[in-house]
Order: structure tokens, then C-alpha cells, then sequence
């Protein structure tokens, strides 16, 4: 027995037993250290998150490229599609900071468009590849069977197709919009995301509270949704970040062989594409673009490994 098992406060005029022992009982608690309130899963996520210095440069990064691309077009003298005949084949002057195309057209102007585009095919792509991962991995991982071994040979089908052949093909013919180059890499981008998910729920459906929800009668539907993917949030997130990386980067392919977004449209890949005949004489035009790409990829890079670290209680920041 310590000292302060056997110490007792006294007890003032009016003061009670139960007083006394409720003092006791504080101060044994002090001494264990159990009168703070752990903290849950999340605020220590969070707390190995703001501590990654890497991810918070990602995080700033990216939150000011996203201002300045959505922003700037405000602020820019030019639009992306004007046209001025006298100004075509310039490079960077105080009139065209980042020069102007071959037809004219002010950079800078299309590099902010371009940043828009490309980020929103990032965005959608990230977003609806992960959510189609997430249904097929979850619905062939808690049923398991027919349903398992049939998605599982498609998911392995396809991973065995090189994806850039697949996106050559399809891009030809499909890939002249935003909105449906994003859907193709998506449609194409799921496979690590439903492998993923689908090895969770093989080890979670198997917990016993799943095992309680189904014995008091819960659907199948509200176990995979109220009691399963809820576990596996972070985890997601961080498929989120790496998705959107590849996109970017399978757009900017994309459009450097021409078959990604098309004029007067632009991504900065598109932009890349059309500067390659040029990157002799005029440089500029494919550092800017390109070193913008790099900068985006590196931010959410960043953030991904942050994130990959926060949701893993064992990951330790050096």
C-alpha cells in the first residue's frame, strides 16, 4: 500500500464520510494519472498530422494554388481564349508574364485555366474511382462466395491490361472533355482501392460487434454502411490523395500524346503537349506548366504519406 492509499484528508466541521472518501478517491487518481480524459482516435490522427512538416507545406501548397487558379483569372488582363495576332510566339514580358502561345494567347491566362481543369479531374477522378473501389470491395469482401471469387477474377483481369493501353484506346475516342477524361481514368483506377477495402472487411466482419449487429437483425446493407466503411475512413482518405495524384499525372499523359482535354479548352498537360515543339527555343513554356504539375503532385504526395501515417496508431513522425 502507497502513502496516499492510506492517507486520509481530514474532515472539515459539516463535512460528510462520502466527502472524505471522494477526496480519497481524487487523490489516488491524480497519483495514477487518470483524471485526464484520453483523447480519442481522431484528435491523435490529428495531432500526427500537424506534426508531419511536409504535409503542412502540401496542405498550404495546395490550398494557395487552388486560391490563385480560381482567383487569378480575376485579376489577368487576358482571357484563355483571346487572341492577339501581334503578341503571338512571346516569351515572358511584363504584358504576358508567362508569355503567349503560338496563336497569341496570353499563358498565364491558360495556365490558370488549365490548373482548374486539371484539378478538377483530379478531384472527380479520386472521388468516383475510390466510391467504385469502395462498393466492389465491400460488397465482394462481406458476401465473399460466387460474388468474391467473380470480382475478385475482374479486378485481377484488368490489373493484368496495362493501363496506359487501355486509356490510349478509349481516350481517342472519349477523352475530349474534362468531366469524361476524368471518368475514364476512374473507370480504370479502382482496382487498388477494391483490394483494399475488400481485405478490411474480410477481417472486420468477423468482430464481435458486427456479429451482435447481425444477430439483433441488422441488414446487410446497414452493416457494410453504419458498422463497416466507417472503420475504414482514413484509410480511404488516404487512397483519396494517392488517386488523385495518379490522375494528374495520367492526364498530363494523356494529353502530351493529344488525346486528354481539347482546344479552346486546356489542362496543364494539354499545355505541356502543345509546348513540346518549342522547348528548344522557348523553354519557358514547358517549365512553367510543368513545374506547376510538379508542385501539385509533390503537395498531395505530402499530404498522402501524412495521412497514411495519422490513421496508423503505431506510425511514428521523425
Amino acid at each position: 500500500m502507497t502513502e496516499i492509499e492510506h492517507a486520509t484528508p481530514p474532515v472539515a466541521d459539516g463535512g460528510s464520510a462520502s466527502d472524505t472518501v471522494g477526496a480519497v478517491d481524487v487523490l489516488n487518481a491524480e497519483a495514477l494519472g487518470l483524471t485526464e480524459r484520453p483523447e480519442s482516435l481522431g484528435r491523435q490522427a490529428w495531432d500526427r498530422f500537424r506534426r508531419h512538416r511536409l504535409a503542412i507545406i502540401g496542405t498550404l501548397s495546395l490550398v494557395i494554388l487552388t486560391a490563385i487558379f480560381w482567383i487569378g483569372p480575376y485579376f489577368v488582363k487576358y482571357g484563355y481564349e483571346d487572341i492577339t495576332i501581334a503578341h503571338r510566339a512571346q516569351g515572358p514580358t511584363l504584358e504576358h508574364l508567362f508569355g503567349t502561345d503560338d496563336l497569341g494567347r496570353d499563358l498565364l491566362a491558360r495556365s490558370l485555366r488549365g490548373g482548374q481543369y486539371s484539378l478538377r479531374i483530379a478531384i472527380v477522378t479520386a472521388l468516383l474511382a475510390t466510391s467504385i473501389g469502395m462498393f466492389f470491395g465491400s460488397v465482394s469482401g462481406y458476401f465473399g462466395g460466387a460474388i468474391d471469387a467473380a470480382t475478385s477474377f475482374l479486378v485481377n483481369v484488368l490489373l493484368t491490361v496495362p493501363l496506359i493501353m487501355i486509356l490510349i484506346v478509349f481516350g481517342r475516342q472519349f477523352g475530349s472533355r474534362p468531366n469524361t477524361v476524368a471518368i475514364l481514368i476512374a473507370s480504370l483506377s479502382w482496382l487498388r482501392a477494391s483490394r483494399l477495402v475488400r481485405s478490411q472487411i474480410l477481417q472486420l466482419k468477423e468482430m464481435e460487434y458486427v456479429q451482435a449487429a447481425r444477430a439483433a437483425g441488422a441488414g446487410s446493407s446497414r452493416i457494410i454502411f453504419r458498422h463497416l466503411l466507417p472503420n475504414l475512413v482514413g484509410i480511404l482518405l488516404v487512397e483519396v490523395t494517392l488517386l488523385a495524384g495518379t490522375a494528374i499525372i495520367l492526364e498530363s499523359t494523356l494529353a502530351f500524346l493529344g488525346l486528354g482535354v481539347q482546344p479552346p479548352d486546356t489542362t496543364l498537360g494539354t499545355l505541356i503537349s502543345e509546348a513540346k515543339g518549342s522547348i528548344d527555343t522557348r523553354p519557358s513554356r514547358v517549365l512553367i506548366p510543368g513545374g506547376i504539375v510538379t508542385i501539385i503532385i509533390l503537395s498531395i504526395n505530402f499530404v498522402g504519406d501524412a495521412l497514411r501515417d495519422a490513421v496508423d496508431p503505431k506510425a511514428g513522425i521523425e
